[in-house]
């Protein structure tokens, strides 16, 4: 019996996010989306995730003009997006009216399948954006964020993919973030799954190639029954980001479980992609080092997007060279958080919390409030036990929580809505603004006023920089900038 595959591509969000900080700009995309459209996907990842964030805050764009557009650039796929449960697309709970709301415009403004993940894994997280993506009519896939610890076993996991069928979850996808499901385990873990739940549950395998193994494992998983896998695009493919498309589609072809995607098409848009990849390594965004296969990713369990933003992080500070002492440092931290898994916000948290640890060059002797925030339960119920006597050195005899996080917050739409409505011109504004009030405010002052806020090329930099040295002249043994002559 047959069983063709189907392939969801992630170059447009997860690819670029894991490679490049999410630094593909919209403009990018638009030019190569009708190819993209025609190829016959079962789904395209293009929103969600850290590009809500960066279009706002590096890229001087409206991040649901950008949804708008590509839904208008692609009518027959269905558009993907990835979601952080109560987190939304931000790094705090919100408030479950904050969140209907979200998944509403979400879906009317473009969207067919929300992945909604908690990081801890914590089922309470989900209820809501499971509840408001049913109610409006959307594709719900659960994921669950994929680890490995002393708790998160092999029945771990099938117990949690059984909740999320309970739940209401039309997918049940597999989120290896980190590179960290082997092959074997991965043909094992669908089986078990697949076991307990029938076939009439489809799943979806999401992995990356950080450590080489990607690859294997969906071949693996594809023989042990998946129905769904992500892969990117060669061109923004492997590395921290997804297998590449190309090479599973042509080991795939002409056996039972051929994708029926065309090989000829495929080069096309990799060419395409060759040449915004080439803009994005010369504007300092895709570092070399994230398209090494590194082995040591199995060790420190980071995963794509973490590794690019530690560099970024550690470029910043100064301290490139800590590089694979701050990696060292991760699981220690993690362990110490009572092994979350690394996905955002708890990949950033455990990221910044090692950061600090080896640059303060003592541990916990500087503390994020989100470490703080995940150790007093502010995040949900950790998958393990905490570190007790770090828990002491940064919270003291503070109480820790214990029911839902969001049951704590009362509704805040109206609250977003007061206070945006000097900027805000439609509910999608007010939604920015909810997530990142700071960095929504500065782009709609820009809107106002006609100015580009856009973070800077290398290219427009350096250009800069020669203008100015060009127009500084040398008087006796001062410079003067000719600007300052009167």
């Amino acid at each position: 019996m047959s069983k063709k595959i189907l392939v969801t591509e992630t170059v447009l969000r997860d690819a670029h996010q894991s490679q490049a900080a999410t630094r593909m700009k919209l403009s990018e995309m638009l030019p190569i989306a009708k190819t993209i459209d025609e190829m016959g996907y079962y789904s395209v990842e293009c929103w969600g995730g850290a590009t809500f964030d960066a279009c706002l805050r590096f890229l001087n764009e409206d991040p649901w003009e950008r949804l708008r557009a590509l839904r208008k650039a692609m009518p027959n796929s269905k558009l993907q997006m990835l979601f952080r449960g109560q987190n939304i697309l931000g790094y705090k709970h919100y408030a479950d009216d904050v969140v209907d709301e979200f998944v509403r415009l979400s879906i009317k403004n473009g969207i067919d399948v929300i992945r909604i993940f908690d990081a801890l894994n914590d089922v309470k997280n989900l209820k809501q954006a499971i509840a408001s993506t049913k109610k409006y009519g959307g594709i719900c896939e659960c994921a669950m964020s994929y680890t490995v610890s002393p708790v998160h076993t092999r029945e771990y996991f099938v117990n949690l993919a059984e909740t999320f069928a309970n739940e209401g979850a039309d997918i049940i996808c597999i989120k290896d973030m980190a590179n960290l499901l082997l092959p074997y385990e991965a043909y094992e873990l669908v089986k078990a799954i697949k076991a307990r739940l029938g076939d009439d549950m489809k799943i979806h395998l999401h992995t990356h190639n950080t450590a080489g193994t990607g690859d294997m494992t969906i071949l693996k998983a594809i023989e042990g029954g998946v129905d769904i896998v992500d892969t990117a695009i060669s061109s923004l493919g492997n590395g921290t980001s997804q297998p590449a498309t190309e090479p599973l589609v042509a080991t795939l072809k002409g056996t039972e479980y051929d994708t029926g995607l065309d090989l000829e098409k495929l080069s096309e848009i990799a060419a395409y992609f060759r040449g915004v990849a080439d803009r994005l390594k010369a504007d300092g965004f895709l570092n070399e080092k994230v398209l090494r296969i590194d082995t040591n990713a199995l060790i420190y369990q980071v995963p794509g997007g973490m590794l690019s933003n530690l560099i970024n992080q550690l470029k910043q500070q100064g301290a490139s060279d800590k590089y694979y002492e701050v990696l060292a440092e991760v699981p220690k931290v993690r362990k110490d958080l009572g092994y979350p898994p690394l996905v955002t916000p708890t990949s950033q948290i455990v990221g910044t919390q090692a950061v600090l640890n080896v640059i303060c060059g003592e541990r916990y002797k500087m503390t994020t409030k989100e470490t703080k925030g995940v150790l007093r339960g502010e995040y949900g119920t950790l998958p393990a036990d905490y570190n007790h006597e770090v828990y002491k050195k940064v919270l003291g005899d503070t109480p820790r929580i214990t029911v839902r996080p969001a049951d704590l917050i009362g509704p805040e739409l109206d609250k977003y809505r007061e206070e945006s409505k000097e900027w805000a011109q439609s509910e999608e504004d007010v939604l920015s603004y909810a997530l990142f009030p700071q960095v929504a405010t500065k782009f709609f002052e820009a809107r106002r006023d006609g100015i580009d806020i856009a973070e800077p090329s290398k290219a427009a930099m350096a250009e800069k920089k020669a203008e100015a040295k060009a127009a500084a002249k040398p008087v006796g043994d001062v410079v003067v900038g000719v600007s300052e002559i009167k």
